[in-house]
């Protein structure tokens, strides 16, 4: 199959994944680690759920106060965890991105292709992904992704992760694992952190859950932040 058809129908997939997507409710597990020079941490569980009408928000369950001293989280922090760790490349954001093939990988048992992806250009207030991601040769599935939020702020950088993704259904491979292990080098000095997300409990909302026919939902509100240090 030509790269360029490959590329195509990944993303198509990607696209119809998001919808299928918006009709499960799940849990997320935030755990974000001040590993060094000092020691704290943050802690979020949250839970994606509907109300009786149908519509989709994120009831937060677990937010004890942040004790992270080196760094702290910031809005473009939640925002990645929100829409970059669990990357999904839609044929409606692929037009954003420089896609090139590596080659073929084994991932366990299974035959991927190898890309890897970075923006275009950088538009002010965006987020993106930039790194690389894994695509079973089979569903055309993305799953595995390994790369940064970017771009880096003054005075707010943002570490290195690898997503994992699990098939729940289908075709279809849901983020279920997420964990970064870097050292950020800011002006004052280095820090030291790891994150782990886990994302689990995957459960279609049966009345109305349609596979590529998902009706409009509401976006969920931003999750809760520690204080800015």
């Amino acid at each position: 199959m030509p790269v360029g058809e490959i590329i195509r129908r990944f993303a198509q997939h990607e696209s119809d994944f998001k919808l299928a997507r918006d009709n499960y409710t799940y849990t997320q597990e935030v755990l974000v680690e001040d590993v060094a020079p000092n020691h704290g941490d943050y802690r979020l569980t949250s839970d994606v759920i509907f109300t009786p009408a149908g519509k989709r928000y994120e009831q937060v369950t677990y937010a004890p106060q942040s004790s992270l001293v080196d760094f702290s989280l910031s809005p473009e922090d939640m925002k990645d965890l929100e829409n970059v760790q669990p990357f999904v490349l839609t044929t409606e954001d692929l037009p954003k991105y420089d896609v090139q093939f590596v080659g073929r990988e084994k991932l366990d048992d299974l035959g991927t292709y190898v890309f890897r992806v970075a923006p275009k250009k950088i538009e002010k207030g965006q987020r993106y992904f930039q790194g690389t991601i894994w695509v079973d040769d089979q569903d055309l599935a993305v799953v595995k992704s390994d790369g940064k939020a970017v771009p880096d702020l003054k005075d707010n950088l943002f570490p290195r992760f690898v997503t994992y993704r699990e098939n729940i259904e289908g075709t279809f491979w849901f983020p279920t694992y997420t964990h970064a292990d870097d050292i950020l080098h800011f002006a004052q000095g280095d820090a030291h952190m790891r994150m782990t997300v886990r994302y689990k409990n995957y459960k279609r909302f049966g009345s109305t859950i349609r596979l590529g026919q998902s009706k409009q939902v509401d976006a969920p509100p931003a999750s809760q932040a520690p204080p800015q240090k």
